[in-house]
């Protein structure tokens, strides 16, 4: 049930009851008012019978001991006291009213229709009065209701395009109301979040801006050392070391603003094949299936980049061998090893985390990339883990293909 919903129904509902008890407030006090005016006439009318009786003269309405007296009435005069009584017993009410003189019992009565049907009109009138006035409050409600909505779904919306990585999303200020002074807090979030995250992002750029230039020497310096097995441990660590630095660099270019991208036509069979290799690195387990080629319109360096890492993820964390399939705009990347961790499928690719499976080593920032470079290319990427085994990465760029090679597409889980 939605906020417009329930605060329509909450004012509904109000007013429903509002219209309940003032409609039973006026009728009791109605009928309260009827009773203590026919009492008083009629007892002012009992005094006049009982001095007329007195004087022997009996008016046509005097009864003297009537035999139909009800039973309370009869009662409260049998101990020396007058009394009114309303007798509701039969279909027309009475009102009766009776007091001893000497032996004899002189009452009157008078019927008491006039009253109830005033009552009845007048419940009739609070029935309708009240009932229009739900409607209305219903009405006003849901107007209410309605604009209050619009202003949050607005509001979400821009609250949910901050958490979607949008850090120059603001929402609407309006009014100077309770959600007016929400939107102004979270504003507040976001421009100190996307200071923080600015600050972040130059100091990591920096230091490996920084790092660069002393990591090529080390690359240098480790390529003039003699062969045997301490330089190439050497000239290992140093490459890691470099590669390490291009992707820091990477994460901080993708987390900045303005990343551009240099799109052309290209085949995607070829682009995965270039990229795979270089994923590959020259090492073994690696094949590339072409179920259907088509040709794209995207960034071949971006493409690459996601690709690459993909197999090299496959490789390093998983195990072979690794099939790269291209099938349409999709590209699936399958390994044999024991498949993404829960954290990883549940919370996606997250910067200086491990990769994947047992053998995971390293600061995760390849697959965070690979997410990062999909993401400014428009494309989709997923991970799981097939009922058959191993890890799976899918690249969707069926929204990059050309007009003419988009049909016949199947649809994938």
């Amino acid at each position: 049930m939605g906020l417009r919903t329930k605060i329509g129904l909450a004012i509904a509902g109000t007013a429903a009851l509002v219209s309940v008890v003032m409609g039973l407030l006026v009728h009791h006090r109605t009928v309260e008012a009827q009773y203590a005016g026919a009492r008083s006439q009629i007892g002012d009318r009992l005094q006049t019978a009982v001095q007329d009786h007195a004087a022997g003269v009996d008016g046509d309405r005097t009864l003297i001991d009537p035999v139909d007296l009800p039973g309370p009435l009869a009662g409260a005069v049998a101990n020396g006291r007058w009394g009114v009584y309303l007798d509701r017993t039969g279909r027309i009410p009475q009102l009766w009213a009776a007091t001893k003189y000497g032996k004899e019992v002189i009452a009157l009565k008078r019927p008491y229709d006039r009253e109830a049907d005033t009552v009845r009109d007048l419940d009739r009138v609070l029935w309708i009065s009240g009932g229009f006035g739900t409607a209305l409050a219903c009405v006003a409600g849901l107007l209410v209701a309605t604009r209050l909505g619009r202003r949050l779904r607005a509001k979400a919306g821009a609250a949910q395009r901050i958490a979607e990585g949008d850090l120059t999303a603001r929402l609407p200020l309006r009014g100077n109301d309770e959600i007016t002074r929400l939107a102004s807090a979270v504003n507040t979030m976001a421009d100190a979040l996307a200071a923080r995250l600015q600050a972040e992002r130059e100091v990591t750029a920096n230091i490996a801006h920084e790092l660069r230039t002393p990591v090529a020497g080390m690359v240098t310096a480790a390529g003039l050392l003699p062969p045997g097995r301490p330089s190439e441990l050497v000239r290992e660590s140093a490459g890691r070391l470099r590669e390490l630095v291009d992707d820091v660099i990477e994460v901080a270019r993708l987390d900045g603003a303005g990343e551009q991208v240099a799109a052309e036509e290209c085949g995607l069979a070829a682009l995965v094949r270039r990229s795979a290799a270089a994923g590959a690195a020259g090492a073994d387990g690696v094949t590339v299936s072409v179920v259907r080629d088509v040709e794209v319109v995207t960034d071949p360096r971006r493409v690459e980049r996601i690709v690459a890492n993909l197999v090299s993820n496959a490789l390093r964390h998983g195990a072979a061998p690794v099939t790269v399939e291209v099938d349409g705009g999709v590209v699936r990347v399958r390994d044999s090893g024991s498949g993404f961790p829960e954290s990883l499928l549940s919370g996606g690719p997250q910067r200086f985390r491990s990769g994947c499976g047992e053998k995971g080593v390293g600061l995760g920032l390849g697959l965070t990339i690979a997410q990062g470079q999909a993401r400014v290319l428009g494309a989709g990427l997923r991970f799981g883990n097939p009922a058959e085994g191993g890890a799976e990465a899918v690249l969707d760029m069926r929204s990059a293909a050309k007009e003419g090679s988009r049909a016949g597409y199947r649809s994938f889980s």
